[in-house]
């Protein structure tokens, strides 16, 4: 959330950043209805001024027909008071609906573009795999090795349903324990957050209101969080933080969920897109400082980007254009790892930074060498989800007997196994 003053003060930049991120949002309606807003609270509080002048003066009063005269006039401006409060009431609800749907001004380096078809590539690392033989999308070697089923799983749960078996299992936990390893070198601290959230979390990243089609809710009214972002976020709502702490660095690990409302027809075979995944998320609160907050996001991302290195699977990075940004995001980086079979690159990671647009809505606070109370920065990063990382490592490491290599890096966590299939 921007601060209002910086809205009003900055209309025309606001209404840039509306357009550059594709998102349709009235800022002179929200500016009349502030004004609307001010101009109300101003009456109220003359109003309670007024209520609790004469409620001191008919204290003071001891000829009857005097009191009775304040009293009515007291009726008068309480009338008069609760009419303005419940205008009020509307007129903030209105302004607040538009409030949470202002952007946050885009990185001026984040290039113009209306989807990810017109990111910019800014790195390529590795060589596509290239096969002596006839290769296999991950689909068919996962079953022929009696890793995945996708009929019973869509049996059980329904579309992209799916369930991971023997060693596909065996694998993914592989991957989880060596991510929580080598970010854990890196500093972080890691965190298994709650999945079920309240509504207040998904608003305070920004994934509501704008995302309300792709997230699941309960019968309660909560909802289950598509990345752990937004638990870890709302770990210090309301909280002044020291910032000698700073940069306070989260590992969280969390089922994800997601309603791929917006996704029909798209990646219908597989396990690139699913309701359902696992995730270790990179989460940062740092001073509020854009430079310290570009420091950060590039090591968030460069820490992913070695993470696959490490892994040995080809990969490129893109920066996102303007229109491929989230509501609250400055500046975003992809990463996107090589799929064989699908000759073409496919979305593995996102680092992202916010200045403190989430932090407003948290109220996640500091005072600064100068004790002046300021809000923090945050970012996060996708560290790795699965099972979208089987897609890729399956289908590099394949190999022509249909078994599968295990990455050097993986070996300790299988028992030494250097081939899964064997």
């Amino acid at each position: 959330m921007l601060d209002i003053k910086f809205i009003r003060e900055n209309k025309e930049l606001v209404k840039f950043a509306a357009q550059k991120k594709n998102i349709t949002v009235d800022v002179d309606r929200l500016i009349f209805l502030d004004n609307e807003r001010l101009h109300l609270l101003r009456d109220i509080e003359a109003l309670r001024s007024e209520q609790n002048e004469q409620s001191k003066k008919v204290q003071t009063l001891r000829n009857q027909t005097d009191r009775e005269n304040i009293i009515i006039a007291m009726r008068t401006v309480k009338d008069a008071l609760k009419e303005k409060e419940l205008t009020y009431k509307k007129i903030e609800a209105k302004w607040k609906n538009i409030m949470l749907q202002i952007p946050n001004i885009p990185d001026m380096t984040v290039p113009d573009g209306d989807s990810d078809a017109d990111n910019i590539q800014t790195k390529e690392w590795g060589s596509k795999t290239q096969f002596g033989f006839i290769p296999k999308d991950h689909v068919e070697i996962m079953q022929a090795l009696d890793m995945v089923d996708f009929e019973r799983g869509s049996k059980v749960h329904g579309f992209r349903g799916y369930y991971l078996k023997n060693d596909a299992v065996r694998l993914s936990f592989a991957i989880w324990q060596y991510a929580l390893e080598f970010f854990s070198e890196k500093g972080f601290n890691p965190m298994m957050p709650p999945t079920i959230v309240r509504a207040e979390n998904l608003y305070g990243t920004g994934h509501l209101p704008n995302e309300s089609e792709d997230v699941y809710t309960t019968q309660d009214t909560d909802y289950l969080s598509g990345t752990a972002e937004a638990p870890v976020m709302g770990y210090h709502s309301g909280e002044i933080l020291d910032e000698a702490l700073f940069p306070i660095k989260y590992l969280a690990f969390s089922p994800c969920y997601r309603r791929e409302a917006g996704s029909y027809g798209k990646d219908t075979k597989g396990l690139i897109r699913v309701h359902e995944f696992y995730k270790w998320e990179q989460v940062v609160l740092c001073e509020a400082s854009h430079q310290k907050s570009v420091q950060h996001h590039e090591w968030i991302n460069r820490n992913t980007e070695e993470f696959i290195e490490s892994l040995q699977i080809p990969y490129q990075t893109v920066l996102n254009c303007g229109g491929d940004l989230g509501q609250g995001q400055v500046k975003k980086y992809d990463i996107e790892l090589w799929v064989p079979m699908e000759k073409k690159y496919r979305e593995i990671s996102s680092a992202s930074y916010f200045h403190d647009f989430q932090s407003r809505r948290f109220n996640i606070r500091y005072k600064d060498v100068d004790g002046k109370m300021r809000f923090a920065h945050s970012l996060n990063c996708t560290a790795i989800p699965t099972p979208r990382i089987l897609v890729s490592l399956v289908e590099n490491f394949q190999q022509s007997d249909g078994t599968i290599l295990v990455p050097e890096v993986l070996k300790k966590y299988l028992g030494g196994r250097e081939f899964l299939g064997k």
